[in-house]
């Protein structure tokens, strides 16, 4: 069975304040119990507060986003006087260039500096827009690694989030994998063998267009070329969530290749765990585990290769909540 590779723990950029560092304006911190508990056996951290490292005190005058909600300025709430905003993209920048090695980041939420989304921005009359901003670091971090996959501690606390975001990082650490070996047009065309599935879940028209792209590949097309416009098409047709729907029409593809292999009442009950699934009864790990059981009877090497059947390391159980 495909098991994404334990050697190295990927690693990941986290808000410091996260991680239980002693950071925020007030000296205190956010210490996520998700990320410190169940995540960190299975990840590197390389905490990042970006306030501190434009030189900002611990503790220190809160700041917050002001202005037009495309592109705030970020300012102290007590005295409003200096833009931090250019500080903070210029640091921003600097650390997308530096941290070539991390496979993901999850980001402190609402907040000026790092939140991705739904941020607050104030306007003359003292309320926040109606539509939210972006962190002004965060905002530029994303603008220059747009394929990294990034998500916020809040957001990880929905299991179908958090199954999705640690499937990109996986997929993320394995394109790196493949990078250092060289990229061959060979390597290209196993890499989305084995990825063939977990695209279809998550997202089947982008599934259809990859596979064109791959096999519009000539002989004489260079790898190097194709290979970072295959991968950013990957990566953003993963971030979409897979639906129950979607998950229910792969197991039907994986359950078709034991056609042949099975007995009436095998196929039987297979069908039944994948309508239990479907009616939400049961989650994704039922269905998927029957199949594992099958596969380890009767071996295919193109299935046993696939990373949808394995695309994070089982103890995660990440898979039991969806």
């Amino acid at each position: 069975m495909h098991e994404p590779a334990a050697a190295h723990k990927p690693r990941i950029a986290i808000s410091s304040c996260l991680t239980g560092q002693s950071v925020r304006y007030n000296g205190g911190h956010k210490s996520s119990d998700l990320c410190r508990e169940q995540l960190e056996a299975h990840f590197e951290w390389l905490p990042v507060c970006p306030e501190v490292a434009i030189g900002l005190g611990v503790p220190r005058e809160p700041i917050r986003l002001v202005g037009d909600p495309e592109r705030p300025a970020v300012v102290g709430t007590r005295n409003p006087g200096a833009d931090l905003a250019g500080p903070l993209r210029n640091y921003a920048e600097q650390m997308a260039e530096e941290l070539d090695d991390i496979c993901g980041y999850i980001f402190m939420q609402k907040s000026p500096s790092c939140g991705l989304d739904r941020v607050k921005v104030y306007q003359d009359n003292g309320y926040p827009a109606q539509q939210g901003g972006k962190g002004a670091y965060a905002a530029a971090f994303c603008d220059r690694r747009p394929d990294l996959p990034v998500e916020e501690e809040g957001r990880l606390h929905d299991p179908v989030l958090r199954e999705n975001f640690i499937s990109r990082v996986y997929a993320y650490a394995d394109w790196q994998r493949l990078l250092a070996q060289g990229l061959s047009r060979g390597a290209l065309v196993s890499f989305h063998a084995r990825y063939k599935y977990l695209v279809m879940a998550n997202n089947p028209r982008a599934y259809r267009e990859l596979g064109r792209l791959l096999g519009s590949m000539s002989r004489d097309d260079d790898p190097e070329r194709i290979g970072p416009c295959y991968f950013s098409q990957l990566m953003q047709a993963l971030r979409r969530c897979a639906s129950r729907g979607n998950h229910c029409n792969v197991l039907q593809h994986l359950s078709g290749y034991f056609k042949q292999a099975l007995t009436q009442q095998d196929k039987a009950e297979l069908q039944h765990v994948i309508s239990q699934y479907q009616k939400g009864v049961v989650p994704l790990v039922v269905p998927l585990t029957l199949l594992k059981h099958h596969l380890l009877k009767h071996p295919d090497p193109y299935l046993q290769q696939q990373a949808y059947l394995q695309p994070h390391p089982e103890s995660l159980g990440l898979r039991n909540a969806v």
